[in-house]
């Protein structure tokens, strides 16, 4: 027996409060798999400890790119990160050994006095509401929405974690912030949700409610241990959603939504819908289109999916709404 058998495996995560928890539910089915005790290796980023706005600083990478030098230094045995965070492109060096059952992919609202978005915007005669966000997706849908309501809001650009941006309302600083609801889940947090937004008005980010597990391509037996927390349907609809936004050329601080759903005939899985959102921030104008087809049987099969969506939109100016592209 070799003496890394008994050493702890060592977890490379965020230190915020949901890196820690999500990274120790992952630590814990690991831990079961393999009998050996994991430990969280915490390490800071470069989008932990900036204050300016994701898209400022590149947006793409900038939560992970720490972690993944870890693990190619051999400091760490593997990360989990939040999917929507990862580049689209996926270093040779790192295998995403695996995608769990994702949680709900969808955004909610926790504004003040439990109020709805609807109600939120009915108020705006009196006083534009303000509703908090860091994303320039949210921003481009939640304005759409308020327009469609023939009511008017502010959105407010925001960063901090989970317990700093709920807090602006909780101090009467915003009426309103729009989260992510894995997110929200996972630290226990969800009595304070006052809205799921569901996703035929607000559409979440490619891969959002997912997590993924990374180790070095070189430690083949980890990779083949960590696959076996793979959900294989979880895979190929963030894979779909992921090469929507790779093909649009966009990074994850540009104004694109996505979500692969799988459609069910009974308790048999027979369709996967994919659909696309690009909007400009103040939601005058989105782009918005859908696709149905089989689900993928292979990664290749997702990622023609999403080249396929991405190229419609295009088609109907995408390219012109971003904004930020990525280079």
């Amino acid at each position: 027996m070799n003496d890394t058998s008994s050493r702890p495996l060592r977890l490379g995560t965020r230190r915020s409060k949901l890196a820690m928890a999500q990274s120790g539910q992952v630590a814990q089915a690991v831990q079961q798999l393999t009998g050996r005790p994991v430990e969280l290796v915490e390490i800071t980023t470069y989008g932990d400890v900036s204050r300016e706005a994701l898209a400022q600083i590149g947006g793409t990478g900038v939560f992970v790119s720490a972690l993944r030098d870890a693990l190619l230094a051999g400091e760490i045995d593997f990360a989990v990160h939040s999917l929507k965070d990862l580049p689209t492109k996926q270093p040779e060096d790192l295998a995403l050994a695996a995608v769990p059952v994702r949680e709900d992919p969808r955004d909610v609202l926790i504004a003040r006095d439990g109020l709805t978005f609807e109600a939120l915007a009915a108020l705006s005669s009196e006083k534009v509401p303000r509703i908090g966000t860091g994303s320039p997706r949210r921003m481009a849908q939640l304005n759409a929405w308020a327009r469609e309501l023939g009511k008017e809001i502010e959105t407010v650009p925001i960063r901090g974690n989970i317990d700093t941006r709920i807090g602006f309302v909780t101090k009467g600083e915003l009426d309103a912030v729009v989260l992510a609801a894995a997110g929200i889940s996972r630290i226990g947090r969800s009595a304070e949700v006052t809205q799921f937004l569901e996703t035929d008005v607000v559409l979440p980010a490619p891969g959002q409610g997912a997590l993924a597990i990374e180790c070095a391509m070189t430690n083949a037996p980890l990779a083949a241990t960590l696959a076996e927390l793979d959900d294989p349907y979880t895979r190929v609809a963030v894979t779909a959603e992921r090469s929507l936004l790779a093909a649009l050329e966009a990074g994850c601080s540009a104004p694109v939504g996505a979500l692969a759903d799988l459609l069910a005939d009974g308790q048999v899985v027979t369709e996967m819908r994919l659909r696309g959102v690009v909007g400009t921030t103040d939601g005058k104008t989105l782009v918005q289109l859908s696709t149905t087809g089989p689900v993928p049987s292979s990664s290749e099969e997702a990622v023609a999916m999403g080249r396929e969506l991405a190229a419609a939109m295009l088609d109907k100016g995408a390219a012109g709404l971003m904004g930020e592209r990525a280079l």
